[in-house]
């Protein structure tokens, strides 16, 4: 059912900062038809919202998606739309199994395989070796149903040239990992509507010299780009400092809500990278640990020079976790100054106005689609509340704690190691 009122609710409509009190949403066919104090509409259920609060739903700009479990991580911790930035084959059924009604997921948009240049061999990777070669993949994952052109490391300027142009005319929007083949500059043209990762600024930008002089003009160059995102991923690289202090972090609890496959391969690789780097330096804590605080104060920047912050946690790969993360790397962009409601604007209408195709997400506006949250008390005030949605709202379904709460309960410990294999595999045979 995805047609009815929701009564007695306050309103937190993310498009001006306020909350709208005591109001009736009316939600008709998967989308917001009308917000006033009284509506009346014949032969229709109402909800009583008990005076809670209603806001977006959150969107995570930056995901690895690697099962269907992971989903309803998503929506359980709030998560009504992901950006899955590492496209396999696997990520275009799920499109259409959603399309079709098939699953309960979040708002699904996904990039195609990583493109990268002729250098930077990986089995995660699909490598470039020309512009042609980088022209027919552009229009192939177009016609073939994803959403964006993700680049990554070790792209030359003749092939990102060649990817740039031919996503102009294929009409698709490429997110960077910013290539070291080019200007980090170069990353702030037309067709590119994101650039990933806090610390590329730090590495690639600054060449690792932590300034926070050096650091302005650029701050203020991506400012003045104003069709640039920028998704920090604060998380993400957190997670390397927590694994350097944490012997025991991968028999945590919590580490049962990676996928297993990524658990015994991605997770261990790279538990084992940074344990070895503190073995051969042990000072290598304190630089990852000084290279996480300026991420914070590049958020800081990022925010005071007015760039669009769009919320991004990394999750799915390492020890990042599925769903929860986005409230942690919530948390660091409260820690970085901005207000609670500038903190919810990166996971919402910040995150809606990155693509064209994301408009219709992010605030709750008439004519919007139902993408929701129910909560106990207001994250104006109380960020903390989104942590544990009373109800969530997918294109206007409901879903009760009792059902996400189910979600987590299956994606704990799952045995989907041979599967998520199989589909891993699949996408080398055809892109490779």
């Amino acid at each position: 059912m995805n047609s009815y009122i929701i009564s007695n609710v306050n309103v937190i409509p993310m498009n001006i900062d306020t909350v709208l009190m005591n109001k009736m949403v009316y939600i008709k066919e998967g989308r917001i038809e009308k917000i006033a104090d009284l509506i009346e509409v014949s032969e229709i259920q109402i909800f009583d919202g008990e005076n809670k609060y209603l806001t977006p739903g959150l969107i995570d700009m930056h995901v690895h998606v690697w099962d269907r479990y992971e989903l309803g991580l998503y929506l359980s911790n709030g998560v009504t739309a992901v950006r899955n930035l590492w496209g396999i084959p696997m990520h275009l059924r799920i499109k259409e199994d959603i399309v079709e009604d098939n699953i309960f997921s979040p708002t699904f948009f996904t990039s195609g395989p990583k493109l990268t240049g002729r250098e930077f061999i990986g089995d995660d990777n699909l490598n470039l070796t020309n512009p042609s070669e980088a022209k027919e993949k552009v229009i192939s994952y177009k016609a073939r149903g994803y959403d964006f052109i993700k680049t990554y490391y070790g792209i030359d300027k003749d092939i990102f040239d060649a990817v740039i142009e031919q996503s102009q005319r294929s009409e698709i929007d490429i997110v960077a990992h910013p290539s070291q083949k080019v200007s980090f500059s170069y990353h702030l043209k037309p067709q590119i509507k994101s650039i990933e990762h806090a610390e590329e600024i730090v590495q690639q930008a600054l060449k690792y010299d932590i300034d926070s002089i050096k650091l302005q003009p650029i701050i203020e160059s991506i400012s003045k780009s104003e069709h640039t995102s920028y998704c920090p991923t604060i998380t993400g690289f957190n997670n390397i400092y927590q694994m350097m202090i944490n012997d025991s972090i991968l028999s945590s609890e919590s580490i049962n809500y990676m996928n297993p496959l990524i658990r015994k391969v991605d997770s261990k690789n790279q538990f084992k990278r940074w344990s070895n780097a503190i073995k051969n330096d042990s000072s290598e804590v304190s630089r990852i640990k000084n290279q996480h605080d300026f991420h914070i104060m590049i958020v800081q920047k990022l925010y005071e020079a007015g760039v669009n912050i769009i919320c991004g946690t990394d999750a799915g790969i390492g020890v990042t976790l599925p769903g929860f993360s986005i409230h942690k790397e919530l948390a660091f962009y409260k820690k970085a100054g901005l207000s609670n409601y500038e903190v919810l604007k990166t996971a919402t209408v910040n995150a809606s106005q990155t693509h064209s195709i994301m408009n219709q997400l992010g605030t709750i506006e008439e004519g919007k689609i139902a993408n929701l949250l129910l909560v106990d008390e207001n994250p104006l005030i109380k960020l903390s509340s989104l942590e544990n949605p009373t109800c969530v709202f997918i294109q206007g379904r409901k879903l009760n704690r009792e059902t996400l709460d189910s979600y987590n309960e299956r994606a704990k410990n799952r045995k989907n190691l041979m599967a998520s294999a199989i589909s891993y595999l699949e996408n080398l045979i055809i892109e490779k």
